[in-house]
């Protein structure tokens, strides 16, 4: 009867460090995908950051990535907020990022 209980008491000191064995491999698995996306960008890809800005990256560095996310407008920000890539698309799909000029926008009642 005694081996019963042991085995018991085995599983439940088991299960935790099992669990924990489990977190940390998935852990490290992220994080060679960070890496390796990290290491994947290049100049030109469309790019989405962590906030959810979109653009397109201009210069690139170990540190800093320069964005353009809009015609003529840049931002610089850490390499690290760089989230995913956008595969064939500059901007998001249905956004328009052409600038509109007020005097020829139609007004809306």
């Amino acid at each position: 009867m005694n081996s019963g209980a042991g085995f018991g008491n085995l599983l439940v000191l088991a299960l935790p460090l099992l669990l924990l064995a489990f977190l940390m491999f998935t852990q490290r698995k992220r994080g060679r995908e960070v890496q390796t996306f990290q290491s994947g960008l290049a100049v030109g890809d469309a790019v989405v950051l962590t906030s959810g800005l979109y653009g397109t990256i201009l210069t690139l560095d170990d540190a800093v990535v320069t964005l353009e996310i809009a015609p003529g407008v840049q931002v610089t920000v850490d390499r690290r907020a760089v989230g995913m890539k956008q595969p064939g698309a500059e901007h998001p799909a249905g956004a328009d990022v052409t600038p509109r000029d007020p005097d020829t926008t139609p007004e809306v009642d």
